[in-house]
């Protein structure tokens, strides 16, 4: 951390074993980041409820990084709980940074060709001009008798016994 760590604490008094807890909790955030440039915690009694909440400001390059959680009778939980929720968004933030980021791949589309209802099985054409079977099971969010040739869906595909299937199809 580049600035010291901040400790506040609101309508209670800070006893050095949760100082040092706090203190333990904020160094092993370095780990996770380590262009952390300052890190402010504040304790807070609510003493008519006795519960504790813990806030964690958490400053990097080019954002600010809050943590707050529900409150909980118990400090110490309520620390760990808050420092654990600033180690996942810590990490998801250095992911970003990365660009280590997931991106899933759209929905392939296509619209009904030809459909047997009495035998409950049809055909999606692709954009790609590639047909595909799907039996009426896997018709998800309406009944495969609602379904009408021209319709345009989105699908998964796997491989069948005789040739491409769709193992889902949704209705766009």
């Amino acid at each position: 951390m580049i600035l010291p760590l901040q400790i506040t604490s609101r309508n209670l008094e800070l006893t050095e074993p949760i100082k040092a807890d706090i203190r333990d909790h904020a160094e092993k955030l370095d780990k996770y980041y380590d262009r952390i440039t300052s890190c402010r915690v504040t304790v807070e009694a609510i003493p008519k409820r006795s519960l504790y909440n813990v806030h964690i400001d958490i400053t990097v390059p080019g954002t600010e990084l809050v943590i707050k959680l529900d409150p909980n009778t118990d400090l110490y939980v309520s620390i760990r709980d808050a420092f654990h929720d600033a180690r996942r968004k810590l990490e998801d933030f250095a992911r970003r940074q990365r660009g280590a980021v997931k991106h899933h791949e759209e929905t392939p589309h296509a619209r009904i060709s030809s459909l047997f209802p009495d035998k409950g099985y049809g055909f999606l054409t692709t954009p790609d001009g590639r047909e595909i079977y799907f039996h009426e099971h896997s018709v998800l969010n309406r009944k495969f008798k609602q379904l009408e040739t021209g319709m345009e869906v989105r699908f998964a595909e796997e491989m069948g016994e005789k040739g491409p299937q769709a193992s889902t199809v949704t209705v766009v």
